[in-house]
């Protein structure tokens, strides 16, 4: 019944593919991207002390050009060393992060 009213009384059309939003990244999508650009990071530095201000550029599997505030990120993660998982700590260790 909302989809005729729209169409017919408002004269409105359902949006195209094109025109729909992106779907929402979750939390884990977020942190695994920002451990991508650690990674980068590490690789390219040999290092993750990372200046609070860094942004890291990285290209997604998209192709799609991103920056994460991997300084600030790095920061929150050791901030929140006692709270990450087991797993995240583990995976930031072996690519060079000092906890203290």
């Amino acid at each position: 019944m909302q989809q005729w009213m729209c169409e017919q009384v408002l004269r409105i059309t359902p949006a195209t593919e094109d025109e729909k939003p992106l779907p929402r990244r979750t939390q884990a999508d977020k942190w695994a991207m920002n451990y991508e650009a650690a990674t980068q990071f590490y690789e390219r530095e040999g290092h993750l002390q990372v200046p609070r201000k860094h942004v890291e550029r990285i290209v997604g599997e998209d192709q799609e050009e991103r920056e994460h505030k991997l300084g600030a990120w790095i920061g929150n993660q050791r901030s929140r060393a006692a709270t990450l998982t087991p797993k995240r700590v583990e995976q930031l260790s072996a690519i060079g992060m000092r906890w203290t």
